[in-house]
Order: C-alpha cells, then structure tokens, then sequence
C-alpha cells in the first residue's frame, strides 16, 4: 500500500508540474460525436461524481457532450463487461474504480481479464476512508467499537456500495486487523448503503469523505476512524486506524478512465492528455476537492503499472483476510 501511495504522489506531482505531454499524430478529427462514460455504480458515489463533473468540462473543452451512464450490478462487473463488448473507437470509455482490481480475485467466473480488455488512460483522483457508526451505537472510538463487536460476534453489520468495492475490502481488512466478526451487507451503490446507515437499518458504513461529511456534521453519523496515514483535514478530530493501535487497514479508493482494449494508441493520448490538463485547472480540483478526493493523473504507461500493483495488491489481500463474495 506505501507503494501505491507512493504512486499517487508521483502522479500527482507530476500534474502539478504540468510536465509536457506528447501531442504528435493525435485524432484531430476525434471527437465527432458524443462520447458516452459509463459508470458501474450508482449515482451520488465518487465515481458518478466524477464522471460527471470532468464530463462536463470535457465536453466543453472537446465540444462534444460526454454522456454519462450508470450501469450498476455484481460489484462493477456488468458496466465493465459492457464497456468491454463496445467498439474500440473512444467513443465508449468507463469510469472504473480498484473495484475492477479486486474483482479480479473475488470473481473469477467474470468474463473479461482488466489487463487484457482494458486500456488504462488515467486514474483522476483517490481518497482514503472514513468507518462511520449511527448515534445509536455505543461507541465513540475505534477501540469501543472493536470491543463492542468482540462482545456480539455476528451481530453488528457494515453496509458497502457493492461486493469488492473499496468499502468491502477495508471491511474485510478492518475485521482480519482486529479479530472481530462483522456481517458485510451489500448494496448498489453508495446512495442506498448511506440511506440505510442513516436510517438505522445498519450501524457501520466505509465511506469517502465528501458522502460521510454533510451527515457527521449534521450528527447523523459519528466518525472513528481514518483508514490513511493521516487525518483529514476536514476532520481534524478523527484520529486514523494505526493511532489508535490497528495497523493494516490502510483501505484507499481510486477513480480513473479506461476503454476497450484496442481503442486506437492515437485517441488514449488525446484523451491524457485534454485530462490532464483538465485536471490541472482550479474548477475541477476543488469541486473534487469538496467531495473529499484528491486530484492525480498518471500517463498510461503509470497507469498501466498501477492498476497491476493494485490487482496484485488485492489478491494477496484477498488471500490473506479470506474474503469471499456473500
């Protein structure tokens, strides 16, 4: 994980450097039509945020409509298999997370290898976790907590967007770090898990920031931990996971753009290239900053490294915590 996050800062100091992109033998003619994005999550997650948001400016920029569409189900699995299946023409790419890396390991009856049908253009942007409780639970840190857990193995459940998504995987990691028993409880996306937490239905929900936030400050969530290195800045007060004696659960998202395989090499570097320098400007930096992400781009050369760390990463994750789809 020092590794990936190693990764990340490159990426993201390079962004900051705007260091000259090669723009030789581009598509000028592309695009001519629009472009539709496709997001395997649900709307209001941190990847339908983005999508939409950088959509937006792309389509200024390139001056065709970037169209959005969710298509949720088995954990990302069915919008990646569609964006697989479409032509290679840039004119379907795919909002993907590091779900797609787990999944790797977690679902191997899939029909599709991410390295192999997938072409890598950037990741846009990571976070890591906040664990959220109900004001009904009784505790206030992650110490409580692990003890109110050991007290009713079985008992307590965590809500997650979808099976292998990084709220999953931090919750599997978060039980194997502590030696507790916790029930995962799936939903389709972000929206409906964060409803349900809200709601009472289920007291413990992973989470980026920019969709816990609004709610803690309202006192409708109570946050005990940070899954990263370092506090928030928006939550100054939440101490992370290793302050509070947990090590390992280190859980990080990470948002970025992907197309079918053969998409020609011409319009993946068109299409770096109008991000990254999309992601250099001011309006998408703090809109996402306010959601609680943090802006990076990576060439697809990185990118392609990346997504391989992060799937040899979570294998042995998977490996090691036994985690299992319900």
């Amino acid at each position: 994980m020092m590794r990936l996050r190693s990764a990340l800062a490159l990426a993201a100091s390079l962004l900051a450097a705007s260091v000259p992109l090669a723009t030789s033998g581009l598509a000028q003619d592309y695009p001519s039509r629009p472009v539709k994005v496709i997001v395997p999550f649900g709307a209001g997650g941190p990847a339908d945020v983005t999508a939409r948001q950088i959509g937006n400016i792309l389509q200024e920029t390139l001056g065709q409509p970037f169209v959005v569409e969710n298509r949720t189900g088995a954990g990302g699995v069915i919008g990646t298999q569609e964006a697989i299946k479409s032509p290679a023409d840039g004119y379907t790419l795919l909002m993907m997370s590091n779900t797609q890396t787990a999944n790797e390991s977690l679902v191997p009856q899939r029909k599709y290898e991410l390295m192999r049908d997938l072409v890598p253009i950037a990741p846009v942007n990571y976070s890591d976790l906040v664990i959220v409780v109900h004001p009904s639970v009784q505790a206030k840190t992650l110490q409580e907590f692990v003890a109110l857990a050991k007290s009713q193995p079985g008992k307590l459940n965590y809500a997650s967007s979808g099976q292998g998504t990084p709220y999953h995987m931090a919750g599997e990691l978060f039980k194997a770090m502590a030696g507790i028993d916790l029930v995962h409880v799936p939903y389709k996306g972000a929206g409906p898990a964060v409803t349900d937490v809200l709601g009472g239905q289920v007291p413990v929900l992973f989470a980026v920031p920019g969709t816990a936030i609004p709610h803690i400050n309202a006192g409708k969530f109570r946050a005990i931990g940070i899954t990263g290195d370092a506090r928030f800045k928006s939550l100054p007060s939440v101490p992370t996971f290793a302050e509070q004696g947990i090590q390992g659960v280190d859980g990080t998202i990470i948002i970025g753009f992907v197309a079918p395989t053969k998409m020609p090499r011409s319009i993946v570097t068109q299409l770096y290239d109008t991000l990254a320098k999309v992601l250099a400007t001011s309006e998408v930096t703090d809109k996402l900053n306010d959601f609680g992400l943090t802006v990076v781009a990576a060439d697809p050369e990185r990118s392609a490294k990346l997504l391989a760390d992060e799937t040899a990463l979570w294998a042995k994750v998977v490996k090691s915590a036994g985690v299992k789809l319900e």
